[in-house]
């Protein structure tokens, strides 16, 4: 019988994937006992593992690769060659291989001859094994040896193939590698999930007129110092220049395509500079001889970790000399996440992919911390606040997810990639090294760490236990005396900030000198809130009387907890600035208290702390706890603001609120609405502001920021001195291009001038010449904002080819597109007209994709584009409807329109009243 099923199972194996057996995967029925299911293999075998995961009982100890890049024919052929270990008694042994065509594969037990052996495949699982007669044995060592080829890639992951066109117009072909997370088996057969670490001898072959560089050293390629997971493989086949430095015996080389190298002076600088200084800090020297740092013309992700060999996007590593401190945080602080990941994910790395941000969350705080240390005057500290915000916002969804989640399948793996593994995973450790005691016991916990677990794979619990051996070590008496709760159990407070999705929403009351805290799980949606879910944190707030502001510490464990203040206290500010990862509502009395102190006196509270006020209570109306009267009796005060955190945060919420307006179908009232929004809530409060600001150069990086946000407000709301300012300098800029555009200005200056046909064409030809990255970045979202639709056919369709403008680019021109009210529905269209050539440039769940999916469906706030964005994800079954970022899209529709329907009235009977009282003028202003 199951050799008959066999043999019809094997000519309707695209129809029926399994087979029943007797031991595989259990399966029960109400006849047989219990039953086990295999899938059939590509030759119609039975292929002898059915679970994604690989199985434990092979471990792989040493990779020899043999690469031969045919950059002709878009093809490679290889050699691998894997020293195994054996762990458990097998009869199998299960990797990965995907596309891969294997012509050849024989199998060696310790010295003995090698035999050839069959390989099996079976692609649903991206996976190939060899089946044996005989058991191997527990501790015996074996060889497999496999010859393949395959086709280089034609997507942005595996071992893909590239091109750029110098200033001549010649086209250079190149080929490059992104393994992370699941595409190292796109290039050799591997063990590729992180646990499986190895190290590795690669070996490339190439024409005389290209360079190859992989991990280790140049040209000798010698097996690896260390033992790495397979996504941390890289190599590279192109015609690069490089420029080099000995940094405390390491070579450190930034690499860009021959007429860019002159680009390349200032990542070095900063590569060199945050080498010794990680160097220090987790007192453990980087292992390897050398470190390069690689511009890849075409290249998806912002960079990529690989030990060694560290690529990245051209506009985030490469700047001119005379580019702004802007553009230079831009590229320090990629450079820092990336020099991080040499310590946190490649020294010690996640067991699995549900602890990714064990590697991402660490990377993301050390970069912003090692940026305030080493270079101070990029004041990374505006953007680390900005992030914590964007990811609050995101968190505070019921379609959000823990820190630390369950995750199987490739889409679920690429998923992970999100906001809430990079920046809710740093906001959780400035948190946690915001409150703990004594002098630098995070840095020590985190040494810790990384020294126990080096070269090899951890869980949460590790971290968590290293830093609570660290803070329990002699440091009781210091716990007493700041924390009265007792010594500080870093896994008993922690744990909950990694395994419970969402954050806190800290309720404040006060009775005389009794203050009482609350805590739930803040939910935009109206929803029932887990009223088990428990957050352990320190508070830190600050108080003020008639004499002294002053601040204190206090720890909430329950649901509730009180402490006492003087009751001469006039007002409290919890989260002091704003180091905390959750919300608080004062209450009534509370935000009155702190609204009044402001409008007194805005320097009583820290930036940080004012900024994150208009945070909080945006996102307490936006989920109906607090009315948006008073949210604009808040933003009163703002009039009188200069910092740059307070003033972008506050724009950037009104400009939501604006865009939403404005695309809302009820064109005649809406137009009205947008129209009187924008006079009185944004330009009465910024009007001076915005006419403060110069157009000449500007060396304070904050500054910068301000300057950049609020002319491009004033830009995009028409402001008639702002456009004429930045119509003039475009033509100054055409006429002499020698007449270098301030990069903070750039893309407000561009993104005026693309709204003239005449203009959009000029800056298209320009953008097609320039060779300056992010000057070109800024040109294309300038290109981008035009509202003529037919341009905007034109770069869509553009950035969809890739010829003149990188598919890379494409998630950024659709989301740039998406925010004009010519182009939110234009964008919208195109992603359902093109979804099936999306997701093969993109795969489903990556991070494209998912930025992608938001910029289309975030202006939404009707029923009927809900229901459209429902069925148009529905009609995707695999190829998209299960992704997390589809929930996201839905909720947040949703969320919008519940919006409208809370505030609309509120808008008609404040604009109502403004209309019928005289208008005074503002310095600027024109009603």
């Amino acid at each position: 019988i199951r050799l008959l099923y066999s043999q019809i199972l094997v000519g309707l194996s695209h129809i029926i994937p399994f087979f029943l057996l007797q031991d595989g995967c259990p399966k029960r029925n109400k006849t047989t006992p219990l039953e086990l299911v295999y899938p059939l293999a590509t030759n119609g075998e039975l292929f002898p593992w059915t679970q994604l995961r690989l199985p434990q009982s092979v471990h792989p100890l040493s990779y020899e690769l043999t690469l031969t890049p045919d950059l002709d024919n878009m093809t490679f052929a290889g050699i691998a060659v894997i020293n195994m270990s054996v762990l458990h008694n097998t009869n199998r042994i299960v990797l990965h291989g995907l596309n891969l065509n294997i012509s050849n594969a024989t199998f060696k037990i310790g010295d003995g001859p090698a035999s050839n052996v069959t390989v099996l495949q079976y692609k649903a699982n991206q996976q190939i094994a060899v089946k044996f007669t005989e058991y191997l044995k527990v501790g015996q060592y074996c060889v497999l040896t496999l010859t393949y080829s395959a086709n280089l890639s034609s997507t942005y992951d595996g071992f893909y193939s590239s091109s750029y066109t110098d200033k001549s117009g010649t086209k250079h072909i190149l080929a490059a590698t992104q393994f992370e997370p699941l595409s190292a088996r796109k290039a050799f057969p591997c063990f590729d999930e992180p646990a499986f670490k190895a190290t590795f001898l690669i070996k490339i072959n190439r024409k005389q007129n290209y360079t190859t560089l992989s991990n280790m050293p140049q040209d000798e390629f010698e097996r690896t110092s260390v033992n790495m997971s397979t996504y941390l493989v890289a190599f590279v086949v192109a015609n690069f220049s490089p420029i080099s430095k000995n940094v405390s015996g390491t070579l450190v080389s930034v690499y860009s395509v021959p007429e860019k190298k002159e680009h390349t002076e200032y990542a070095l600088e900063a590569a060199s500079k945050l080498l010794e200084f990680y160097n220090t800090f987790f007192d453990i020297d980087y292992p390897l001889k050398k470190l390069d740092l690689v511009a890849i013309p075409d290249f998806l992700a912002g960079a990529m970790e690989n030990w060694g060999l560290i690529t990245f996007r051209e506009t985030t590593l490469l700047v001119g000399k005379d580019s702004s401190p802007l553009e230079k945080q831009v590229v320090a602080s990629v450079v820092a996440h990336e020099l991080a990941h040499q310590w946190f994910g490649n020294l010690v790395t996640m067991r699995w992919w549900n602890d990714l941000w064990l590697n991402e969350g660490f990377a993301t705080y050390m970069q912003y911390l090692s940026l305030q240390e080493v270079f101070p005057e990029l004041q990374a500290e505006n953007l680390f606040l900005s992030v914590r915000f964007r990811v609050m916002d995101k968190d505070a969804l019921i379609s959000s997810h823990p820190v630390s989640t369950a995750v199987v399948t490739p889409e679920q793996v690429e998923e992970m990639f999100d906001s809430v593994s990079y920046e809710k995973g740093a906001s959780i450790l400035l948190m946690l090294n915001a409150y703990l005691p004594g002098e630098q016991q995070f840095r020590k916990g985190i040494i810790q760490y990384l020294k126990q677990f080096s070269g090899s794979n951890t869980e949460t619990n590790n971290l968590w236990d290293s830093l609570t051996q660290v803070c329990m070590c002699g440091h009781s008496y210091i716990n007493q005396i700041f924390y009265p709760m007792g010594i500080y159990n870093v896994s008993e407070m922690m744990s909950s900030w990694t395994s419970l999705k969402g954050f806190p929403l800290v309720s404040v009351s006060r009775k005389g000198d009794e203050v009482t805290l609350t805590q739930e799980h803040f939910l935009l949606t109206p929803a029932n809130a887990s009223h088990t879910s428990r957050w352990g944190f320190f508070f830190q707030h600050t108080q003020i009387t008639d004499l002294q502001a002053c601040r204190q510490n206090f720890l909430l464990k329950a649901k509730s907890g009180t402490f006492k203040v003087p009751e001469s206290v006039k007002w409290l500010k919890l989260n002091y600035q704003n180091t905390g990862y959750y919300i608080v509502d004062y209450g009534d009395d509370g935000w009155t208290a702190l609204i009044n102190a402001l409008s007194t006196n805005v320097s009583i509270l820290t930036f940080e702390d004012r900024a994150s006020l208009i945070h909080n209570m945006f996102a307490l109306s936006r989920q109906g706890r607090v009315s948006f009267r008073r949210v604009l009796s808040l933003l009163n005060y703002t009039y009188k603001e200069t910092e740059t955190a307070p003033v972008t945060e506050a724009l950037l919420q009104l400009n939501n609120i604006y865009r939403l307006l404005e695309k809302r179908q009820e064109f005649d009232l809406m137009s009205c609405m947008k129209v009187q929004f924008t006079l009185t809530y944004i330009l009465d409060h910024f009007g001076a502001l915005m006419d403060n600001q110069t157009w000449g150069e500007e060396e304070n990086l904050s500054k910068q920021e301000l300057r950049s946000a609020l002319l491009s407000m004033a830009c995009s709301l028409e402001k008639e001195n702002c456009t004429q300012s930045a119509n003039d300098m475009f033509k100054q800029y055409v006429s002499n291009q020698t007449r270098r555009i301030p990069g903070d200005l750039q893309q407000v200056v561009f993104s005026v001038a693309a709204q003239s046909r005449t203009d959009w064409l000029i800056l298209y030809d320009m953008y097609k010449q320039s060779t300056v990255d992010a000057e070109k970045r800024n040109m294309l979202l300038g290109l981008a904002s035009t509202q003529d639709t037919q341009l905007l056919a034109k770069i869509l369709n553009e950035g969809l080819k890739g010829d003149v403008i990188q598919t890379q680019e494409l998630p950024l021109i659709i989301n740039t597109v998406s925010r004009g009210f010519a182009g939110y529905l234009f964008a919208w269209d195109f992603v359902q007209v093109n979804w099936d050539r999306l997701i093969e440039k993109f795969l489903v769940g990556s991070f494209a994709i998912q930025s992608i999916i938001k910029s289309v469906t975030s202006p939404f706030s009707t029923q009927a584009h809900l229901d459209q964005v429902k069925a148009f994800f529905s009609s995707l079954q695999e190829r998209g409807s299960q992704m997390r970022s589809v929930q996201e899209a839905l909720e947040t529709i949703r969320l919008n329109q519940l919006w409208m329907e809370r505030n609309l009235s509120t808008l008609r009977e404040l604009l109502t009243k403004i209309q019928s009282q005289p208008q005074k003028e503002e310095p600027g202003v024109s009603h």
